[in-house]
């Protein structure tokens, strides 16, 4: 029988909250659909799964940190165990951390960017089932002759015994889950990435793009730059184009104050990451703000240049690659217009793209 997130929890059943930081970390597991698995894996146990959106601490922090807080959530909630899915980035000994399950605190943990880009419900729904299982003991092995009602006991009193405050920090060890080192790594900054979603970055640049393509349709109509273009080799081109866009990132970052400091040296690594994540996401922003006004230059430039007065300006016939090349240039060029009009917009659009910024922005707690 399909399992209805919404329904309150009966008396017998195990309460999970499933803690989500505000933004796309909560999209990693679905609550009706952990509930469900969780169902099917243990029928004879009935299970309720309450949605909760809650970063638990400002960023950067540790995953230590961050269980104390699931910990202390879970007790004023009442709940019997604890999954959050958080979206910063742990490590063990330079290696990411996937997942961390403390059965002491009955309080597991989910670097939702360490999943990865791509797969991310499938993955994260698999993952939260299996720290389920190891905060109870590694799954609950079945006892010979046992039922599913006795077994669901059995469950149901271990998850009251996690749900205790505990006197001490003695008992199980926890358990981390660690990726490789170098695939791990990217998977983790492609995940972080992703979370900042760069392609939002240039739609959000309102004064960027009118500075840009002011200055686009002023040099789409000058023949100097029309000689310029033919004359520049397509290296020399690319040398523009990534002074231009660097020169924009650049302004982005400074301008709105975006590179983070290590408060402590604990934290020094995840702040690191924070950094990289949001340089790559300013960089494959302004690149998307970049391919715009390509697209745009190419139009205009079959619009209002002449083939005749082209041909003239250049002394021999002008084509498709001439018309390219003109557009190439203009691109640059409006960008680098585009970094002037970057330097414009209000803090609060660019600083968007900063991943602790993004992180620290703290929902209200759900009853």
């Amino acid at each position: 029988m399909p399992v209805d997130a919404q329904d309150g929890p009966g008396p017998e059943d195990v309460v999970v909250g499933l803690v989500a930081a505000p933004g796309p970390a909560g999209s990693a597991v679905e609550p009706a659909a952990l509930q469900q698995e969780l169902a099917r894996r243990y029928p004879g146990t009935g299970w309720h799964v309450v949605p909760v959106v809650d970063a638990l601490v400002v960023p950067p922090a540790t995953d230590d940190e961050l269980v104390d807080a699931a910990r202390d959530r879970l007790l004023a909630a009442g709940w019997d165990l604890a999954v959050c899915l958080t979206d910063l980035p742990l490590q063990l000994a330079r290696r990411p951390v996937v997942a961390h399950a403390s059965p002491v605190h009955g309080v597991a943990l989910v670097s939702v960017p360490a999943l990865g880009p791509v797969g991310l419900r499938r993955r994260g729904l698999a993952l939260a089932v299996q720290l389920v299982e190891e905060l109870l003991g590694g799954g609950a092995p079945d006892v010979p002759g046992e039922g599913d009602r006795a077994r669901g006991r059995r469950l149901r009193h271990r998850a009251r015994q996690l749900a205790a405050d505990p006197r001490d920090d003695g008992g199980e060890a926890e358990l981390r889950f660690t990726a490789r080192v170098l695939t791990g790594n990217l998977r983790l900054l492609a995940g972080m990435v992703r979370a900042n979603r760069p392609w939002r970055l240039a739609y959000g640049l309102s004064r960027a793009l009118t500075g840009a393509l002011a200055a686009g349709v002023f040099a789409l109509v000058t023949p100097d730059l029309w000689a310029m273009a033919d004359a520049f080799g397509a290296l020399r081109h690319a040398a523009v184009a990534a002074v231009a866009v660097g020169a924009t990132a650049a302004t982005l970052v400074v301008g709105a104050g975006l590179w983070e400091r290590a408060p402590h040296r604990r934290v020094r690594k995840q702040v690191a990451l924070f950094n990289l994540a949001t340089t790559a996401t300013v960089l494959l922003g302004v690149l998307t703000l970049y391919a715009v006004l390509l697209a745009l230059s190419l139009l205009g430039a079959g619009v209002l240049v002449v083939p005749d007065l082209l041909a003239a300006a250049l002394g021999h016939g002008a084509g498709p690659g001439d018309y390219l090349e003109v557009a190439w240039l203009t691109t640059s060029l409006a960008t680098v217009g585009g970094a002037l009009g970057a330097g414009l917009e209000s803090d609060a659009a660019v600083r968007q793209a900063a991943y602790a910024y993004r992180g620290s922005e703290v929902a209200p707690a759900d009853a």
